[in-house]
């Protein structure tokens, strides 16, 4: 009993951290929605605008794209090594840990995973 108990703990740690990690993709994709919107409407603004506001306009559309691109490139770099570290702590606990895992649930490249482990124990040996 106190041996199930061991190892029930770390799994609900690790559920925990695959619940925060869920809820920092979803922020970050909430974030980029709306990031998206502002964008959409200063690019109408800018079309609609005058001749001679249009270039000052774009300048600006052009300028906020390139701040929003790159804050989101140094948070996804971040993102993808958490999600990695993540990731390999789920194969050490074994194969059915990462299948609970609520992030692996949701990616659907894990079926091709499975593939290209088993290829890769196909392939011709060096």
């Amino acid at each position: 009993m106190a041996e199930e108990m061991k190892m029930a703990m770390p799994e609900d740690g690790m559920m925990q951290q695959c619940q925060g990690m869920m809820a920092e993709k979803q922020k970050m994709m909430t974030e980029m929605k709306t990031q998206d919107a502002e964008l959409y409407a200063q690019v109408a603004k800018m079309n609609s605008a005058p001749e001679d506001k249009k270039l000052d306009l774009m300048a600006a559309v052009l300028t906020r794209m390139v701040e929003q691109r790159a804050d989101i490139n140094v948070r996804k770099t971040k993102m993808d090594e958490k999600m990695m570290k993540h990731m390999m702590q789920h194969m050490q606990m074994g194969k059915e840990s990462m299948s609970q895992c609520p992030m692996m649930k949701g990616m659907s490249g894990m079926s091709g995973m499975k593939g290209m482990n088993e290829k890769s124990g196909d392939a011709p040996k060096a």
